[in-house]
Formats: structure tokens, C-alpha cells, sequence
């Protein structure tokens, strides 16, 4: 029970893994539950020129620093702080500023590539794949990009077509089958979110009472 607990949560581009984790988190003592993202481990591309940058292939396993993240976890795992590195998604490379992190007892990694690499899931205790059907998980993708990322709806749709989907049907959908728990609907679906709440708080040792 004192082990640290480590949930992966992934699926494709706009499956709705971040609704799901955060859906995940309510009802959970925020001091026992670390959320970490996969995508602030993109490479660095500061060397770069933008143009270049833009057509890097974000949706392929070499574009992030995977053996960072797993540096880290094994550090969290330990009981030791780690310094996250942050990505600027408008810049298409990692940002200057940095998070650090102290070790939870439970630990949520988001991603969409996260059951791609063997070494990564297999700290993984609990394995979530959300499972939506590809115009939704496109509808959303082009929603955010061009909210949250700076692009046109024309470059994000390119960026599918050329990268993402591609990618998908190559790397993300095969890793389904590493997955413990399909959620379909993702943070739409209450009865498998509490049913993973349950497992959550039963891994969740509390600080016995003088």
C-alpha cells in the first residue's frame, strides 16, 4: 500500500485524456495525485528555424524525450523531486521557464504514445486507453489547435492528414491492446471514471490520527 500507485491514461489526439484525467482527480485529495503530461516532454527544437520546427512529425515516438520522462518517474518512485521540463506549443520548442515537482503517492501520465514504449508502461500499475471515434477525436484536435496552439485550421488540418492520422493507425491504436481499462466516451463516462476513482483512493494510504 505504500507503493507509489502510477496510472497511464492515453488514446488519440482528441480522445479526451486530459477530460478524463482531470474527471479522474475530482473527489481525490489534491496532496495524494500528480498529474504529468507526456507533451511537456517534446524535444527541444530551439536550434531549429520555425519553419523547420513546423514540420517536425509531433505524433511520432521519436519527437519526445521519452527517456526523460521515465528518468523521472523512477525519481518520483524514489520519493525525490524532479525539475519537468515545459513545452510552448506556439514556438513548436521547449520553453526557458521549468516546473518542479514534488513525489504523490499517486501518479496520472497523459498521452497519447505513452503504451508505445515498453519501458515507460511497464512502471505503469493501471493502463487507461480512451477510445472515440476518429471525427470526433479530428473535430476536437482542429478546436485546440487553433485555440490553444496558434495554427489556422487549414495548417491543422494538414498537420492530420500528413502526421497525426498516419501515426495513430501506426503507433497508437496498436497500443490499445496494452491497455488494462477502454474507456469509450472518455470523461463522458461516469460509471468507468468512478469505477477508476474507487481504485484510486483505495491505493491512497492516509495519515493515521494521533
Amino acid at each position: 500500500m505504500n507503493k507509489t500507485f502510477i496510472i497511464g491514461v492515453a488514446g488519440g489526439s482528441g480522445s479526451g485524456k486530459t477530460t478524463l484525467a482531470q474527471e479522474i482527480k475530482k473527489n481525490i485529495p489534491p496532496e495524494t495525485i500528480l498529474h504529468v503530461k507526456h507533451d511537456s516532454y517534446y524535444r527541444d527544437q530551439s536550434h531549429l528555424t520555425m519553419a523547420q520546427r513546423q514540420q517536425t512529425n509531433y505524433d511520432h515516438p521519436n519527437s519526445l524525450e521519452t527517456d526523460l520522462l521515465i528518468t523521472h518517474l523512477k525519481q518520483l518512485i524514489k520519493g525525490k523531486s524532479i525539475v519537468q521540463p515545459m513545452y510552448d506549443f506556439t514556438q513548436h520548442t521547449r520553453s526557458d521557464q521549468t516546473v518542479h515537482i514534488e513525489p504523490k503517492p499517486i501518479i496520472m501520465v497523459e498521452g497519447i504514445l505513452i503504451f508505445a514504449d515498453e519501458q515507460l508502461r511497464e512502471l505503469m500499475d493501471l493502463r487507461i486507453y480512451v477510445d472515440t471515434q476518429a471525427d470526433v477525436r479530428l473535430a476536437r484536435r482542429l478546436l485546440r489547435d487553433v485555440a490553444e496552439r496558434g495554427r489556422t485550421f487549414e495548417s491543422g488540418l494538414d498537420q492530420y492528414l500528413q502526421f497525426a492520422k498516419p501515426m495513430h493507425d501506426q503507433f497508437v491504436e496498436p497500443s490499445k491492446r496494452f491497455s488494462d481499462v477502454i474507456v469509450p466516451e472518455g470523461g463522458l463516462n461516469t460509471q468507468a471514471i468512478s469505477m477508476i476513482q474507487a481504485q484510486v483512493r483505495a491505493h491512497i494510504v492516509m495519515p493515521k490520527k494521533e
